[in-house]
């Protein structure tokens, strides 16, 4: 073949491989667009993926497969646990066998008796090995488990859990038994298989009737109170008494598997005795109670405590009555009203809120009714005010009762006994039905100085309440407190008197306006004497006396206490 054939071919090459090559490519291309569009056309397979993988995990979550997992998950890792710790614990109880029959044996025999000894045989009492049951030498033997009782650790008995010994002041006893059963096939579905019994026991109390009982609490009581024998001869437990812990085991009822929330031994046992008493010889009757002291922080009197503090003024909490109160006497306002205002102000904006919801919305309607009702007892009458004011507290069902000529009312005079004092005082207010023994933070603070509301001043029962049935004033008045202890030595007059070298308690009026002391008339200056110096003159350098004219002190008593108030306005 010629050289010009050569490059004939050789061109021919060149041009087939630049006309289809070229072809090729745009063929391929085409493909790929084709590709494109049909991928981008066609199902979402990677977002349906992740849609099911959301909705799925949603819906899973609401199931017991998360709760399964998460045992398993344990299960496993407890295992792990427990395989670790008997390969580190299994050498130990070898070295341990050999040891104890060393001890015991002394002869090299034994040792290899021993090492070619199970270790379980020895694992719970290493001493008796001889003694193991052995399956194959007793047809007897029958393999399983014994009925044991397993009683409270020292070390866990005195602890102070939750389930062990609660805050609430009683102990939790418990113990667990185990007995012989089934198959676990089979017993793992009886109810009597795995079960927790809870049982909770409480002694009621009796109430003390004698003179003993009474001073076994506090012994100077019969000395103070020399004719409470005598009343005692014909004592009447008083229904009062079974009401109050009616009350007490009905919430106990409502609240048994609520130990969280359950009413404390301590305030359960408040109540040491309620007696009606009457006295032989004047029939004067009265209501004896004897118990602890709480104490309550209410009420409120513009008249005679016209600032309060703010956190009380805007308190939620904070209660402005009591269940004694009289008609106002002045015009200034009682402090509290504006924090109740205020407290209807908020209501309102909550309302307009578009975001509040109907029961909301009918709850702040009910609650702006009360605050109004509120507003119009304040701006109406006056009220005792505990941290200024003695007085006791009865339960509710004591006070309203009609029927029972030794319940005490509202207003009715009484005396506090603690220790060898004697406090006068009046029942000022109502408390809850299912407990006794509470008084005014201004008594609480009498008797012990650290007391305030939230800590009382006496935990025992030596608090003896006496309560003059019916003796009440017909119209309520402020407190009056010289009047309230010549009413209340009266009547004790008329249960036997105080005794020898006992007296009642002076109540100070804290919130009393002291009237300005008279200034006498200014004298006229006598006439000056040239021959005799003048203090100046003596003593050039000493300062002049400061005047003091008369038209700057008044003579009325001021509109305002001039005492500076412990309770000012923050």
């Amino acid at each position: 073949m010629s050289s010009f054939d050569q490059k004939k071919i050789h061109a021919f090459k060149v041009y087939l491989t630049i006309r289809y090559g070229s072809l090729v490519r745009m063929k391929s291309g085409n493909m790929m667009d084709e590709a494109n569009k049909s991928q981008k056309q066609g199902f979402p397979y990677m977002r349906a993926s992740f849609f099911v993988i959301v909705v799925f995990a949603a819906v899973v979550s609401f199931t017991t497969v998360p709760e399964r997992l998460k045992d398993c998950v344990k299960e496993i890792i407890l295992a792990k646990r427990e395989a670790e710790r008997m390969a580190s614990v299994e050498p130990e109880l070898e070295i341990e066998v050999i040891e104890v029959v060393e001890e015991e044996t002394r002869e090299p025999e034994v040792e290899e008796v021993v090492e070619a000894a199970p270790v379980h045989a020895v694992e719970e009492n290493p001493a008796p090995v001889a003694e193991a049951p052995n399956p194959e030498q007793s047809e007897e033997y029958e393999p399983g488990f014994e009925p044991k009782v397993f009683t409270p650790k020292p070390e866990v008995d005195e602890t102070r859990g939750d389930m062990v010994r609660l805050s609430k002041g009683f102990h939790f006893k418990y113990e667990l038994e185990t007995e012989a059963g089934g198959l676990a096939s089979e017993i793992r579905n009886h109810k009597d298989s795995y079960v927790a019994e809870y049982k909770m026991k409480m002694q009621l109390p009796k109430a003390s009737t004698t003179l003993d009982d009474l001073e076994s609490v506090n012994p100077e009581l019969g000395s103070m109170l020399p004719g409470l024998e005598a009343s005692l001869e014909g004592a009447e437990i008083s229904k009062f008494f079974e009401q109050i812990y009616e009350n007490k085991l009905k919430r106990v009822e409502r609240d048994v598997l609520k130990l969280n929330v359950l009413i404390t031994k301590h305030n359960f046992f408040d109540c040491e005795t309620i007696l009606n008493l009457k006295h032989p010889e004047s029939g004067r009757k009265f209501l004896l109670v004897q118990g602890d002291m709480d104490v309550v922080s209410d009420g409120s009197d513009g008249d005679r405590l016209a600032l309060m503090p703010r956190k009380i003024v805007e308190s939620t909490h904070y209660q402005p009555f009591t269940s004694y109160g009289w008609k106002k006497q002045s015009k200034t306002p009682n402090p509290m009203v504006k924090g109740w205002e205020k407290r209807i102000g908020n209501a309102k904006r909550e309302l307009a809120d578009p975001k509040t919801t109907d029961y909301r919305k009918q709850w702040l309607k009910d609650r702006m009714k009360m605050l109004r009702r509120g507003i119009d007892d304040m701006k109406a009458r006056s009220f005792l005010i505990a941290e200024y004011d003695p007085f006791i507290v009865m339960p509710v069902n004591v006070i309203t009762d009609r029927s029972d000529p030794y319940a005490a009312r509202v207003g009715d005079y009484a005396v506090v006994i603690v220790g060898d004092t004697i406090y006068p005082a009046i029942v000022g207010d109502g408390g809850p039905t299912y407990k006794v023994g509470e008084a005014s933070l201004r008594m609480a603070k009498e008797i012990n100085e650290k007391a305030n509301p939230y800590r009382r001043p006496v935990s025992d029962l030596t608090v003896s309440y006496i309560v003059f049935s019916h003796s009440r004033e017909k119209v309520p008045a402020p407190p009056n407190y010289a009047k309230w202890r010549e009413k209340c030595a009266q009547l004790l007059g008329e249960i036997g008197g105080l005794g020898d070298g006992y007296t009642l308690h002076e109540w100070k009026d804290l919130l009393k306006k002291e009237e300005p002391k008279p200034v006498p008339a200014p004298t006229a200056p006598a006439e000056a004497n040239p021959e005799t110096p003048t203090p100046a003159e003596e003593n050039p350098e000493a300062p002049a006396a400061e005047s003091s004219p008369s038209s700057s002190i008044p003579t009325e008593p001021s509109a305002t206490p001039s005492t500076p108030q412990p309770n000012a306005a923050e």
